[in-house]
This record gives structure tokens, C-alpha cells and sequence, in this order.
């Protein structure tokens, strides 16, 4: 379901604005327009760029296909890694182009950026590419709500099943940003929870890295029975490459990609990612409606790639605001921000990609979690068939306790 596109120029950055997908003209007041900013050329571009727009654009299309009555735009934009670029196009959009919802940003420090140019303008943002499990916790906003995945879900999962199957001492290798400090927290705070130990962590700089040679002496040096990545997309796949060909495998240690998606696993080859242990929120081929999404939207995906759990979770989070605008009233929704996501978590969540779930008052979209292991060559039975599932987290368990996030929308009850 490929797109075509004309340029739209900012004074930040260039965005590409796609036409209307609807059925036939319909008046601006009930016309919803939506921004992906997301990446586009930097290191994060396959976990989210043109495939996160492609999901939108099924979302769009499957909202419609149900019976919908809104139409809908789509606005994408790069943010190229940087808080104030993603703000400006924010702020740009909000105020100068109509743009009622921004989605993926898949960068933490670019999301809270974002995120108070949403709650300047009372817009909405649905961030399903951020990270950082401040975005429900201290940094809450009652004009955002999380989908997809965090730090804490993604260092519970792993770090707890590494610890007790003897991965007791661990060194970490940190994207020095919100999202990979976040992540080391997280992470680290539960192999202590577990009766394990840090026996270090270095941070390299972000972005711009590609040699981590230094990196892996440090790790090789202090002896840790796992070494931990605290990064994600093209810096986590040249750490795992770069670990392989520095023997760390071969002289025990245990590789903990902490947030890795199928489209990496896809790009390292299953001979070298074989054995690693992940979490993610969906995986293309875990049952008949996430299989029934993924053939949908593959012929629109970048080299018909299976999409991955932000790209999914894009997918998600558009097709719910859209069923709560139409509930509101395209008006109401276009009004106020802060009434749409009231909106949006009084009502559940139920689609192909997560299946039933439900929003809580700090914006934390909750539903199962999963523990996968990458296959070996021999197991998988097509370039795409990469996992194996180890363990699937109840949506109760899945996410942090709303009481321990510190977010001041909870009500002192909830605590």
C-alpha cells in the first residue's frame, strides 16, 4: 500500500505530508491530521522510519475499511537525532500546519522535547518509539500516552531471566543519552533486585559512534558473565558484531541485546544472533491476527520487511485515537489534547497487532509482554521466522506498578 508523497518544507526540517486517505473530499473540521516524526536517515531509521509511516497508513486504512467516517492526513518528518529539531517541527506543526496528533519519536530525549510543545499547545502526543519509563514516571503528561514497550518492561523481562539462569555479574555499554542512562538504570536495578552485581559500564557518545573496540576490552577486562547493551537499532547490531569478533562468546560471556527488534535480528543473520534472549510487545508471527496485520501492511513495509513492535505499536496507537475522535466528535478531539487522551484511556484498546488492552492514568498502554530467544539457522524456516518464545508476562506484570512510577496524574489511592 505504498504512498505518494510531495514535500512539505519547514524552517527545521523537511517533512514529507501524504495525501488525504479517504474516500471522498470531507471538510477540514472532520479532518484529522497526524505527524509520524520519526527517523528517517540516522541510526534508529529501520526500527521505525518508513515503516512507521507504512503503519500509520494501515491504520488509516483499516479504520476506514471498518466503517469509520473520519478522514485523515499524514504528515512525516526526520527529527535527525536532535531534541530541539524534533521540538521545532512540533511546535511547526502544531501551530502553523493543523497537525491535531504527533506519533512514534523514537528517541526519549526528543519525546519529552516534544512533549512540552504538547502541553503548550494542549495537543496529543502517542509516543510508541521512546523508551524511557520517565515518559509514565516522573515526566508524565496528561497530554502523552505510552505505547509499545519502556526500560522497565525490557530490563524486567531480560535481566530477571539472565540472573536466575546464572548470568550473575554484569558490564554495561550505554548510549549516553535519556534513553540508553534509563535503560542501565532500569536494567541494573533488577540484576541487584535478583542477587546479581555491575561489575561496570562505560558510556560512548550518541550518535556518531561506530567503533566500539575500546568498549569491548572493557568489558572483556572485567570478567562480567553478561555484557549488556544499552543501546538500540544500528549501534546495538554493530555492538553484537563487534563482541563476536572480539571472541567475548567464545570466552563465556553472555550477550544482552536489552531492546532489540526483529528487523535487527533480521540484519545481523540468525549465525551470529542465534541464543540471544529479548523481550518485545509483538512479533509478526505470534498468532493469526498478528499474522493477518503483518501480510496487510508488508507490501507497504521498506523491502517488505515483517514490522517490529514500534512500528506495530504505531499502528496501534493511530487506529485507537481515530475510534476515540469519532467517538468525541471530530471537534471535540481537534479542541483539546487533554480531553482526547482522557478520552482515549477511559476507552480499551483492541487491535491486530497487541490484542485487548487497557490505557491507566499515568498513560501507560498496558498489555502482554513476551521472552523470546533468537533461533538457531537450522530451526528457522524462512528469513523472517526468527524467534522462538521462551515466556509470555501477564499485562498486569508486564509493566512497572502505577504506585512506583511517581506520577503525579495517579491519584494518592493508586499508590
Amino acid at each position: 500500500m505504498p504512498f505518494p508523497r510531495r514535500t512539505l518544507l519547514g524552517s527545521a526540517a523537511a517533512a514529507a505530508l501524504l495525501p488525504p486517505l479517504r474516500a471522498r473530499a470531507a471538510p477540514a473540521e472532520r479532518t484529522i491530521r497526524i505527524g509520524v516524526l520519526t527517523d528517517l536517515s540516522s541510526n534508529y531509521r529501520d526500527d521505525a522510519g518508513h515503516g512507521s509511516i507504512a503503519c500509520a497508513g494501515q491504520a488509516i486504512s483499516d479504520y476506514r475499511a471498518a466503517g469509520g467516517t473520519l478522514a485523515a492526513e499524514l504528515v512525516s518528518g526526520d527529527y535527525q537525532q536532535k531534541p530541539d529539531v524534533g521540538a521545532a517541527i512540533a511546535r511547526q506543526w502544531f501551530d502553523r500546519d493543523g497537525i491535531d496528533m504527533i506519533t512514534d519519536i523514537n528517541n526519549s530525549a526528543v519525546a519529552l522535547a516534544c512533549d512540552a510543545v504538547a502541553q503548550e499547545r494542549d495537543r496529543v502526543q502517542l509516543n510508541t518509539g521512546a523508551a524511557s519509563s520517565d515518559l509514565t514516571g516522573r515526566r508524565c503528561s496528561p497530554n502523552l500516552i505510552h505505547w509499545t514497550y519502556d526500560t522497565w518492561m525490557c530490563a524486567h523481562a531480560v535481566g530477571s531471566a539472565l540472573v536466575r539462569d546464572g548470568g550473575t555479574s554484569w558490564f554495561f555499554i550505554t548510549a549516553d543519552y535519556t534513553f540508553g542512562q534509563t535503560l542501565q538504570r532500569d536494567t541494573a536495578g533488577v540484576v541487584a533486585a535478583s542477587g546479581g552485581t555491575v561489575a561496570g559500564a562505560v558510556a560512548y557518545p550518541f550518535p556518531g559512534t561506530s567503533d566500539f573496540s575500546s568498549y569491548m576490552l572493557s568489558a572483556q577486562a572485567s570478567g562480567a558473565k553478561v555484557i549488556a547493551f544499552a543501546n538500540a537499532g544500528h549501534d546495538l547490531i554493530n555492538c553484537v558484531k563487534q563482541a563476536h569478533e572480539f571472541g567475548l562468546t567464545a570466552h563465556g560471556a553472555r550477550l544482552a541485546g536489552l531492546i532489540v527488534f526483529v528487523n535487527d535480528v533480521h540484519s545481523l543473520g540468525l549465525d551470529i544472533a542465534q541464543g540471544l534472549v529479548l523481550t518485545e510487545t509483538f512479533y509478526w508471527d505470534l498468532n493469526d491476527r498478528t499474522r493477518a496485520f503483518a501480510r496487510r501492511v508488508a507490501p507497504a513495509m521498506p523491502g517488505r520487511a515483517m514490522p517490529n513492535m514500534i512500528q506495530a505499536g504505531v499502528y496501534s496507537a493511530v487506529l485507537h485515537y481515530l475510534r476515540t475522535a469519532e467517538k468525541m466528535g471530530a471537534a471535540a478531539a481537534k479542541a483539546s489534547g487533554r480531553a482526547t487522551i482522557a478520552a482515549m484511556k477511559a476507552l480499551p484498546t483492541d487491535d491486530d497487532c497487541f490484542g485487548p488492552g487497557t490505557i491507566r492514568a499515568d498513560g501507560q498502554v498496558i498489555h502482554p509482554a513476551y521472552l523470546f530467544q533468537v533461533k538457531a539457522p537450522a530451526e528457522s524456516s524462512s528469513p523472517w521466522d526468527c524467534y522462538r518464545t521462551l515466556a509470555t508476562i501477564p499485562a498486569d506484570r508486564a509493566f512497572r506498578p502505577i504506585a512506583e512510577g511517581g506520577c503525579r496524574l495517579v491519584a494518592a489511592g493508586d499508590r
